[in-house]
This record gives structure tokens, sequence and C-alpha cells, in this order.
């Protein structure tokens, strides 16, 4: 296989050498302001030397194999402190991979943010947190926990919530609830007990005459409730129903219902868990009443907006029927809209982005053209956009979605690949851009199935699709930037607590590549300076001719 790549990345790069990059010598300085840039984001595909479960190794790549060997070439971080996040054990993700690439610069995100707000107890003297929990206290009504648990910090991490419970016992709160989403995806795949067993212990060291703590309903994530851009409101509205009211298969605990399904269907994992109630002598015992108070402690936005949308929504919402609605507070832990202001409360203040690429270039009269498929969509407009669902120019901002199938990824590792690949090479010849980016989520999504054959399939998908986008660059003159938002597919598989070789799921933290293509020049990156995505803007605004911000991270151009 090793020495097929090398064949196919040779027999690239002499057609890339005899092609018009090979008209003059490789010119010095930054790319004229007139040629269009390109920028392909291979969502979820690392770089890691290790070759065991490497599906990005074991795939046949000779498109990026050449890009490596003949362009300009290096790695940057993608997790951790360089996008914000506390510290450089973190996993990097979607959101604020994308946040970081389009707008150059580095901000507290997710549960940085959170841990910050709840060290210093600032959450706790929000007007949202105040609310909800003053009423409990005169009604005796019950507050309410939904999130993913897990300690995965992408989309959440347990001890927030485990935070929050200690607070309202404090506070006076009586009665709580929590309906817990199963994960599986950004930690072990099979690892929900170990989460179920550490809030339980939580709950029972709370518990007592004057505080009532239980789970009430739960589900995996792939399965209920965490639904994004608006994909699939089917598996929102099953979480209403399990979640607010108590309607669904019963069991008397969630170590219950998870043995159960496991039992029932061998080798399931995590995320695609059904959804259950606990209920005793067949009653729930977290169904939702006036009175009550709601809490999402999720901060990441993209799979919280749905349900929020529900709670928030008034008699006007019609995505399904939310039967009879109780009457309850609810907030976000975050505002995962800031634009659409979702939800209409939240108990901690997200970060405010300004000067992003977008506006960089709308100010500088240049247009931009977006494109992916509804999986990754709002990652290259709302969080490239800085979290703004809104365009900054309508005129100048042409956004293309490509709506995703509706079924298992391993099933369609190819996912949309082709037809994004075909819109933007359709860009690319109108003529009509400055600057175009994509995003193919081949690699996240179907690397997150832990299939390691789809996966392959994958990656290889991309690399063919990224052939056919380096042909267009080349034919019109165009300048192709390559780079990933987070690594995933290329460390798959790791040893468990026992020992024994288990597959990976979960994000990584290896760095991703970074390469500029340009048949009419070679850009000299600098290889030694310590990089991560938020130099990427400063570096496509220099491609560009257009000075970058001063808040920036700085370029790697030399």
């Amino acid at each position: 296989m090793k020495n097929i790549k090398r064949f196919a990345a040779a027999l690239i790069a002499l057609i890339l050498l005899t092609g018009p990059a090979s008209a003059g010598a490789a010119a010095e300085g930054h790319a004229p302001a007139e040629k269009t840039v390109v920028l392909v984001i291979m969502d979820g595909i690392g770089e890691y030397a290790d070759e065991t479960g490497n599906m990005v190794l074991k795939a046949s790549t000779p498109t990026l194999d050449a890009l490596k060997a003949n362009d300009p070439f290096r790695l940057i971080r993608a997790n951790g402190t360089a996008v914000g996040l506390p510290s450089d054990s973190d996993m990097g993700n979607s959101e604020v991979g994308h946040n970081a690439l389009g707008c150059g610069q580095i901000y507290s995100q997710g549960t940085k943010l959170v841990d910050e707000s709840i060290g210093s107890g600032v959450i706790y003297e929000s007007g949202a947190w105040k609310n909800l929990v003053s009423g409990l206290k005169d009604s005796g009504g019950t507050l309410h926990f939904i999130g993913l648990l897990s300690d995965g910090n992408i989309h959440s991490n347990i001890s927030h919530l485990l935070a929050m419970l200690e607070e309202a016992k404090t506070e006076g709160v009586r009665r709580v609830r929590i309906h817990i989403l199963l994960d599986g995806r950004d930690v072990s795949p099979v690892s929900a007990l170990d989460y179920v067993d550490q809030l339980e212990n939580t709950l029972a060291g709370l518990n007592g005459e004057t505080f009532d703590g239980r789970i009430a309903s739960g589900g995996g994530r792939m399965q209920i409730t965490m639904d994004r851009y608006q994909a699939d409101w089917g598996m929102v509205e099953k979480g209403w129903n399990i979640h607010v009211h108590g309607e669904g298969r019963q069991f008397a605990s969630a170590r219950e219902a998870i043995e159960a399904y496991r039992k029932e269907q061998p080798g399931i994992i995590d995320q695609d868990l059904p959804g259950f109630v606990i209920a005793e002598d067949g009653v729930p015992v977290g169904a939702m009443k006036d009175g009550d108070s709601v809490i999402l402690f999720n901060f990441r936005g993209d799979r919280a907006l749905e349900i929020s949308m529900a709670f928030d929504g008034d008699t006007s919402f019609d995505r399904f029927d939310r039967g009879e609605v109780p009457k309850v507070k609810y907030a976000g832990l975050l505002e995962y809209d800031a634009e659409l202001h979702i939800p209409r409360r939240y108990l901690v203040e997200p970060p405010r982005i300004r000067q992003t690429l977008t506006e960089l270039l709308t100010e500088n009269g240049i247009s931009e053209y977006a494109c992916s498929e509804t999986q990754k969509f709002g990652h290259v407009t709302y969080f490239w956009n800085g979290n703004r669902s809104e365009k900054f120019s309508e005129e100048l901002e042409t956004w293309e979605e490509v709506p995703s199938d509706n079924r298992s990824f391993d099933e369609s590792p190819w996912m949309k690949a082709s037809e994004i690949t075909d819109r933007v090479i359709a860009a690319i010849e109108s003529g009509e851009y400055g600057f175009i980016r994509c995003n193919f989520p081949n690699g996240d999504m179907v690397g997150h199935t832990g299939s390691l054959q789809a996966t392959e399939i994958a990656v290889e998908v991309v690399d063919l699709c990224l052939g056919r986008i380096l042909r267009a660059c080349d034919e019109h003159g165009c300048i192709l930037v390559v780079t990933a938002d987070h690594g995933n597919c290329e460390q798959m598989l790791e040893k468990n607590k026992e020992g024994e070789i288990t597959v990976r799921t979960a994000h990584t933290v290896n760095p991703v590549s970074f390469i500029i293509h340009d048949r009419d020049a070679r850009h000299e990156l600098d290889t030694e300076s310590p990089f991560g995505l938020a130099n990427v803007a400063a570096t496509i605004a220099d491609l560009l001719g257009v000075t970058p911000y001063d808040s920036w991270e700085k370029t790697m151009l030399k």
C-alpha cells in the first residue's frame, strides 16, 4: 500500500510539474490580490505518526500526498489553548475550530468560559440563574437539568452539572431531576455507566431531608434531543416527549436501561442507545409541570438550538406537536445563537467575536462563496462568521447548502462530497468570487461511527474530491489552501483501562495539515513558529493582498 501511495504521489507531482506551474521560476512574496483563494477544510482529518488505527495513513491519498511532498506544507495546532480551550489536553472540535479559522483570534471557548464563570461564582449571580432558582423555593417546583453526560469538553462537561447541583442545594432548591444524554462519541464509545455512576454518587451525597435529586430520563445523543441544523426534528420530538412528558420505555434506573439495551443489541455504542424514562410504579419520576425550571447544561450551540427553540417557542411553533406544554422557565448554559437570541435566557455570556475574516473581506469588497452539506453547513457559515446567523453582506456572501442524507454515515461514507465538489468547481469557473471555502465532513462524521473500513473510504473520497478541486484551481489560476479543523480519523484505535485495543470515536489532540498550492508561485511558510488555526485568517488575507486586522494572530507566510 505504501509503495502504491508513493507511486501515485509521484505521478501527480509529475503532472503538476509539467503543467502550468512549471512555466517559470517560483515567485517570491505574496500572491497578487486578484487571484482567488480556495480553502478546503478536511473535517476531522488530522496528522498522526502512529499507523495503528490511522485511517488517514491507511487510505490511498495520492492528491494529499503529492501536495505535502511538493508544496509549502506544515502542521498547525487545532486543540487546547490554540483554539481557546482550557488546556492542551483538551480535544479540538468543529465549533471552536471554525471560530478560530474564521476570526483569526483566540477567544475563551466553551468549557473554559463556563469553568471561569463557575470558579468565580459569576454564573450564580446571573439574572437567569436567579430567576430560575428563586421561584422554585416558593412554589416547591422542580429544577430540571438536560444535557450530555460526559467530560468530553466538546458539548458539555459533567463537572459543570455537578457544581450546579451542589449550588442548587445550597440555595434551597429541594427537588432536582436530571435528563441525561449519553455520549460515546467525544469519549469512549461504551463509557456511559462511568458517568452515570459519578452522577449517582454525587446525588447520593446530596440527597436527604432537604434535597431530592434523581435521574429522570435519558438516551443516546444520536437518537434523541441533540439534532443539529434542523436535519431531523424527529430526534428532538422523541427527546421532548421523553424529558418533558415522561413518555417512553420505563426502567427503574439509568443503569438498568443501559444494561438492558446493551443486552438486547450487542455491540451498540452509547450514542445510539434508545431513549428511556425512569419510573416508579408506572409513574415517571421527572415529567415536567407548571412552575418548574429547566437548564440545558450543554455549552456548544449547534446541537442545543433545536431543543431550545422547542422550550422557548410560543403557540406558533410548528416543528412538531409538543402536546400540552408545561409553563416552565428555561435557560441554556450559554446563548447558542447571538443573532437570533436563542435561548432567551442563558447563564454565561458567550464570547463576542468581532473582526472576522468575512468582515475584513466585505470591507474590501471581496466576494465570498461558502459550501458544505447540512452536517457542516453551519460551521462554514455560522461558526465561521463568529457565531452569527446572518450574513455580513447579502451582496458579497453566497452560501450554498447541500442537503445531507438522513442515514448512518458508515453506510454512505462518501456522503455529499461529490456534490460539494461540483458546486465549488462551478464557483471557481464562474470567476465571481475572490474567496471560496468548503468543508468536507466525511472524516469527522464517518470517523464518529467507529467503522474503520467506512472511514478509510471516507478519507479516500475526500482525497478524490480534493484532486478535482486542485485541477480546477490550476486551470483557472486560483490558490488552493488545504487544512482541517481538528483530528479524528487518524487515531481510531486506543487501549482501554484493561489494556485492550478498542475503537475510538472521539476527536483527537493531534495537529492538522496546512498546505498552499499555487501553480504560478511558491509561497514560503514559516515552519518554525508555533502556529494554530487562528493563524489561517491572516495567511488567507495575505494571499488576497488584504491587510489583516491588528487584533489577529500573525500570518504564516514569511
